[in-house]
């Protein structure tokens, strides 16, 4: 193949989302809907996207990974995956936050988001006059004044923040991994393309249990 052979995997929702694309075409896609088993499911749906791409492992350039923000699990789960397989083939894995993923191949002002617990979004602005850095926000804070000409919400809260907002809802214009093999496509070359690590925005819900501390026998017991 002529062309670099870029793969792009996001497990960061309740599905397995990856594309297989050479130049701007894609060879082959896969979107799975499941709100568990993606750990098990993740590498025989990569195996089968590969085979029906008409490739091998070995024939990959780049590979691009989600790093959310979304799902703590999810998001592990593919970064991990990722960054073990770019190990063994040797070659980069650049990380694509899905609030820029979700923007790609847009043009005029957008706000970017993506449904979070109780009432909340994680949001990013691109291209509008109000910068608006990635972040976890209450919708019903998000203010009239961020309004501007042209704007368009996007993303999976982004019917419930055009109603809040009173602008525009559209369509996003890829599928996760489609925009994330895309976005890679341009910068696995770069002399320090983006690190595949997770993008959280938040703290775990649920922390893990500290350790009990050693304990020290008596040398006379």
């Amino acid at each position: 193949m002529s062309d670099p052979l870029i793969l792009g995997v996001d497990t960061s929702g309740a599905y397995c989302s990856a594309v297989l694309l050479s130049g701007g075409t894609v060879l082959s896609d896969v979107y799975e809907t499941m709100t568990k088993g993606q750990a098990e499911a993740l590498f025989p749906l990569l195996d089968d996207l590969v085979t029906r791409g008409g490739a091998t492992w070995r024939d990959l350039s780049a590979i691009g990974v989600g790093t959310g923000p979304g799902n703590f699990t999810g998001i592990r789960i593919a970064v991990s995956g990722m960054r073990g397989l770019g190990l063994a083939l040797q070659v980069p894995v650049v990380g694509v936050t899905l609030l820029e993923a979700l923007a790609h191949d847009t043009s005029g002002p957008v706000l970017a988001s993506i449904a979070a617990p109780r009432g909340q979004a994680y949001v990013q602005g691109h291209r509008m006059a109000a910068q608006i850095a990635p972040a976890l926000v209450n919708i019903d804070d998000l203010s009239p004044d961020l309004v501007e000409p042209g704007l368009v919400s996007i993303g999976s809260a982004g019917a419930e923040i055009a109603a809040h907002l009173g602008i525009p809802h559209e369509p996003a214009a890829y599928a996760p991994g489609s925009a994330i093999a895309r976005i890679a496509a341009l910068r696995w070359q770069d002399a320090a393309p983006p690190p595949a690590v997770p993008f959280y925005l938040k703290s775990a819900d649920a922390a893990p249990a500290r350790d009990a501390p050693p304990v020290i026998l008596d040398d006379h017991c």
